[in-house]
């Protein structure tokens, strides 16, 4: 049997110190160097490591997700760091608003991505607000 004693994400990037001052100072997570790469700590204690890629190309696909309380808060501290959401088209399966963010009236749920400096998708996204949607 499979039997691993922990587990963690990793994703490439382009340059490492510019990962290091997007992840450990504008974002605040914990950064330490690890294999050439970097291992960040984020919110809740788990690690996820980014790892240089000379011919990185960005994953057309979240990467990293940042569970907030409040979408809306979390959207506008994102913005106040110089960062900008990302807009995807509307589509009938994902009706985003004006601003990018994607929200399911019938859960209470929302989503909203930026990137990173090496084009990483990356969100802040809710969970279903209690009582709200279907279990």
């Amino acid at each position: 049997m499979f039997q691993p004693t922990a587990s963690f994400s990793s994703f490439s990037v382009d340059d490492v110190e510019k990962a290091r001052a997007f992840y450990g100072g504008t974002l605040g997570f914990d950064v330490a160097d690890q294999m050439g790469g970097l291992l960040v700590t984020v919110p809740g204690g788990q690690t996820v490591f980014a790892y240089p890629k000379p011919d990185h190309v960005p994953a057309t696909f979240t990467v990293l997700n940042f569970e907030v309380a409040d979408l809306d808060a979390a959207i506008a501290e994102i913005e106040g760091l110089g960062l900008h959401l990302e807009h995807y088209p509307s589509t009938p399966e994902m009706p985003v608003d004006g601003r990018g963010v994607l929200r399911d009236p019938d859960s209470g749920m929302g989503i909203a991505w930026f990137t990173d400096p090496a084009g990483n998708v990356l969100s802040v996204v809710t969970r279903a607000a209690a009582g709200a949607g279907h279990p």
